[in-house]
């Protein structure tokens, strides 16, 4: 089988300052990529700014003989947003590929989070996501190509103590890949999400004995996979770390249909609560569409 290679694209990769997207940008750029590496500099909780981090990742990039510029837009902003992918534009003429890196924590539990902390976390993982990508999204349809990448967390997708905001910004993220999915299918743009479990200065603290056996490394190979022109791979969601590879999916049952027409009380629901909750027989929908089609088939046979 032949090399994947990334020659002739352009890829946006926000939080390449450090961690995961730092290994995103370096690994791009060692396969053909020209990469914009954009980072604010912050601390982890969002505070504070420097060139120095993204710089840092250009500089390693062009020793080793790659194409990259730095950006040190903030993506919590709509302009941030704009800014970000004009640089790629501006300097390398397209763009194809935006890689969703950039967070912040702000970790308390439900009872005692405070309206600020959940606006940055939503401002800077979600809003973000969605000000990075927009402008992106338009230019892949001219172009009729584009690959995009959420960071999602099972901290969103399944839960986790004193996480509310983040998890909750987290799924967003899952909810927003899966509609550029649907609408970029046309113009052959694919958006998947993956939940990394990997060692940054995010998570080193909350990860325990595990934390030295969870390199970013790890999670590299599927990450830049799904960005490239090899993968047709579409509307999914995987968890990423530590070797392991795997599929996470949203499932839809048969379910219980009481009958066309027929009045439902509460009792009704609660005598078939195993029919309603059993896992056997399930399809992934790729589209609300799909259960659309599930509940017509009911409603019409």
């Amino acid at each position: 089988m032949s090399e994947i290679r990334f020659d002739g694209r352009v890829a946006v990769i926000t939080g390449a300052g450090g961690g995961l997207g730092k290994t995103y940008a370096l690994e791009l750029a060692k396969r053909g990529a020209q990469v914009v590496a954009n980072d604010l500099g912050g601390a982890a909780d969002g505070s504070g700014k420097s060139h120095s981090m993204a710089d840092e990742t250009v500089n390693e990039i062009k020793a080793a003989g790659g194409q990259a510029v730095a950006n040190y837009d903030t993506v919590s902003t709509p302009q941030g947003g704009e800014s970000i992918i004009k640089a790629a534009l501006d300097s390398f003429g397209r763009v194809d590929i935006v890689i969703n890196n950039a967070g912040i924590l702000r970790d308390k539990s439900f009872a005692k989070l405070e309206p600020a902390d959940l606006e940055i976390v939503l401002d800077v993982h979600l809003k973000g996501a969605f000000y990075v990508s927009q402008p992106a999204f338009r230019a892949m349809k001219e172009q009729n190509y584009g690959r995009f990448l959420f960071t999602a967390s099972a901290a969103g997708i399944f839960g986790n103590f004193g996480q509310a905001n983040y998890g909750a910004a987290k799924m967003g993220l899952v909810g927003l890949s899966n509609v550029l999915a649907v609408e970029g299918a046309k113009n052959n743009i694919k958006s998947n999400v993956i939940a990394p479990i990997a060692k940054t200065r995010l998570t080193e603290n909350l990860l325990g004995p595990l934390a030295a056996q969870l390199d970013p490394h790890g999670v590299t190979p599927l990450a830049c996979y799904l960005v490239s022109e090899a993968c047709e791979l579409s509307h999914e969601v995987f968890s990423v770390g530590g070797g392991r590879f795997a599929k996470i999916f949203v499932g839809l049952t048969p379910g219980w249909f009481a009958g066309k027409g027929k009045a439902i009380s509460l009792e009704d629901v609660r005598d078939h609560l195993g029919d309603i909750t059993n896992e056997g027989g399930y399809i992934v929908p790729k589209s609300i569409g799909d259960e659309m089609r599930v509940l017509a088939k009911s409603l019409m046979s």
